[in-house]
Order: structure tokens, then C-alpha cells, then sequence
């Protein structure tokens, strides 16, 4: 029986804010999608089982990272990430590239070869070139494959810029060419340029011209001002295919995300939601609560009535507020699995409201709440 092939379908849209789906061989993505960030294998703090529960349809993994550990030998044993972290649903796999400017000490690049790390565990040499990191992510069997491209750290040299788009536009043809013709599967081209209009219209076009099943936008959310992401998307979404998935690397915040759904974006991915739980930040339809201050030191209300999962609704924040203060790992682990939950159910919120022509009333309510 034939894989389903890799498709995007356009549902409908409300002003720029667009309702869609993505179909992979291991299920449906409802788009605007947030991905859950599992950089080695693992949402952190989360059981898989309980990421399913709370609506999640994709997660994001770390071609770099699983690299290192646990190596290619070994997910190659399993037949890839999918069964060896217990997740049958899709995949996507960063290429390395935000490691290039992340691990930027680790590394240097060569435009011929890729990039050279000195690895950040044991200080082995290891080369991600465009082919390699195509190669790990076939073994990682990722259902969604991102080319490697040079992303910059935040600046306004566009002559750094310019040479980033180069690069990366001359890896994206090398990845492609190791992509191969696999129609079941979905690899995306990486938009670069900083925060000039022109830059990413060269970056765009260039992309276009090779052809992908997908265009992210990255080289943001780099430490740049909100008001300056939203006004690059702004200028530059609409140039980008209309009947592929459009993806924002590593955003955000609710408000990040609605900012740029209004713009356009169908796809999310950020730490955020269980990197604020490790701290006792959580998310809800209120604004963020620091479960740390004292002022929830006697409160014995939950931070979701509605969610059920692992019992979330029956632990008061009394009860989050000092297992914080005691640290207790099971603080970071039910205020992690609250955050995707309420993740999940504002992404839930969004399609419904594009579905309905009401995104706009929504977007007013929420776009300051998260500040």
C-alpha cells in the first residue's frame, strides 16, 4: 500500500490569518499548529502519553543534538525517533543550523563543506554538512526535514546578512538533491535576511526557484523587538507560496503567535511552554502566573478548572506554589504539562475563531494579555 504523500490543504482564511492542514503518512496537522519542543527525544518533564492527550498533533526534534546522543547507530536500530521515544505521531527535525549560531563557539563554518563543530559533550570533531544533516534526518525518520542554513546572530549588517542568504540558499540546493524524490515526506527551505524587506524577498525567491514543500521564516525571534517581527512578516508572508505551509522558527509566546498568525503563519515551535514550567511560570486564559510569589502561597483554586489531565485540575496553586519553593521536580513536570495543555487549547482557539470569521475579535482580547 503506498505512503500518503506530503500535502498542504488551504481550508479558508480570515483576512491574512489562514485555517489549514497538513497531511503527513502519520496524520492529519490542523494548522495554526504549535510543535512541542523535544530536542533530544524527549518534551521534558512530559510523558508522551500525556503530550498526546493534550492535543498535540506534531513535535520538533534536534538533528544536531540526536547526533550526538543517542547517535544515528542507534535510532537506525529502532527505525527511527518514532519508536524509540514512543511517539507515532508526525516529526519535524531542526537541521542543526540554529546550533551553528547557538554553539557558535563550538563551531566554524566552511561554505564548501558546512558546518565544523568541536562537539560541546567530548570535543570530538563532527561535520554537518547539508548532506549529512539530510542523512541523520532520514535516520531520525522526520516526517518534516528542514534544510540547513546559516542563521545569524541579531544584527543590521546586511553585508553578514547577505552572505548568510548565500550560504544558506547553496546548502538548500545540496539538501534537496540529498532529499531525493521522497513524496511522503516534507522538506522545507529556511528564509534568512535579517529584518530588511529586500533581503528576505532575494532569500524568498531564491527558495521558490529550488522548491520546497514548505517555507519557514528563520533568523528570528533572535532577540529583535516584537513590533520589528511582526513588521518583517508583515512585508514579506505574503511573498511566500500560498499553497505551502509557512513555519516560524522558535515563537513564542501567545502573543508572538498571534501576531504572526494574523500574518500569515501556520506553524510554531518554542521551549517556552516547559522552559517556563522548570521556573513555576504558567500560562492561562488569565495571563501569565508566577506560581512562585506568595500571593498563591493560600490559593486554592487550580490553574485550569477544565483539564483534567494527570488530575491538573485538582492541585491548587497553593500546592504548585510549594512544591516551587520546595524544589520539587514535580512542580516543573505539572506546570510544563499545563503549559502545552493551554498551548494546545489557545492553537484550538485560534482555528476556531479563523473557521468562524471572528480571529480579529480574539486577536484584540489576547495580543497585550501575555506582555
Amino acid at each position: 500500500m503506498p505512503k500518503t504523500e506530503f500535502s498542504f490543504q488551504l481550508i479558508s482564511q480570515n483576512n491574512k490569518a489562514r485555517l489549514g492542514k497538513i497531511i503527513t503518512s502519520r496524520g492529519l496537522i490542523d494548522t495554526p499548529a504549535f510543535m512541542p519542543v523535544g530536542t533530544q527525544g524527549t518534551i521534558k518533564g512530559v510523558f508522551t502519553d500525556d503530550i498526546l492527550k493534550t492535543g498535540s498533533q506534531i513535535i520538533l526534534g534536534n538533528t544536531y543534538h540526536l547526533l550526538l546522543r543517542p547517535g544515528i547507530q542507534i535510532l537506525n536500530n529502532f527505525k527511527g525517533l518514532h519508536n524509540f521515544m514512543n511517539w507515532q505521531k508526525p516529526i519535524l527535525t531542526d537541521s542543526g543550523g540554529y546550533q551553528i549560531m547557538s554553539l557558535s563557539k563550538f563551531n566554524k563554518i566552511d561554505s564548501k563543506i558546512g558546518a565544523i563543530f568541536k562537539s560541546h559533550l567530548d570535543g570530538k570533531k563532527i561535520i554537518l554538512s547539508p548532506e549529512k544533516s539530510i542523512q541523520v534526518q532520514k535516520f531520525i525518520n522526520s516526517d518534516i526535514i528542514m534544510v540547513l542554513d546559516e542563521c545569524p546572530k541579531l544584527t543590521r549588517d546586511k553585508k553578514v546578512l547577505s552572505k548568510a542568504i548565500q550560504v544558506s540558499t547553496s546548502w538548500a540546493k545540496r539538501c534537496k538533491i540529498e532529499f531525493g524524490n521522497n513524496h511522503s515526506k516534507g522538506l522545507f527551505g529556511i528564509v534568512q535576511g535579517g529584518l530588511f524587506k529586500d533581503l528576505r524577498t532575494e532569500s524568498i525567491e531564491k527558495l521558490i526557484d529550488i522548491g520546497f514543500n514548505g517555507y519557514a521564516m528563520g533568523g528570528l525571534a533572535v532577540g529583535e523587538k516584537q513590533e520589528d517581527m511582526f513588521e518583517i512578516l508583515s512585508e514579506t508572508v505574503h511573498l511566500l507560496p500560498k499553497n505551502k505551509p509557512r513555519y516560524l522558527m522558535g515563537v513564542g509566546t501567545p502573543s508572538d503567535i498571534l501576531g504572526a498568525v494574523s500574518q500569515g503563519i501556520d506553524m510554531f515551535d518554542c521551549v517556552m511552554p516547559t522552559r517556563s514550567g522548570r521556573t513555576g511560570l504558567a500560562f492561562t486564559w488569565g495571563g501569565k502566573i508566577n506560581v512562585k510569589n506568595s500571593q498563591f502561597k493560600n490559593d486554592h483554586s487550580p490553574l485550569d478548572e477544565d483539564c483534567d489531565i494527570r488530575d491538573l485540575n485538582k492541585y491548587s496553586k497553593s500546592y504548585l506554589h510549594h512544591l516551587i519553593k520546595s524544589d520539587e521536580m514535580l512542580a516543573s513536570m505539572l506546570i510544563s504539562l499545563h503549559n502545552i495543555y493551554f498551548y494546545q487549547q489557545f492553537m484550538r482557539e485560534i482555528r476556531e475563531t479563523i473557521k468562524k470569521g471572528t480571529f480579529n475579535k480574539f486577536y484584540k482580547k489576547y495580543i497585550n494579555l501575555f506582555d
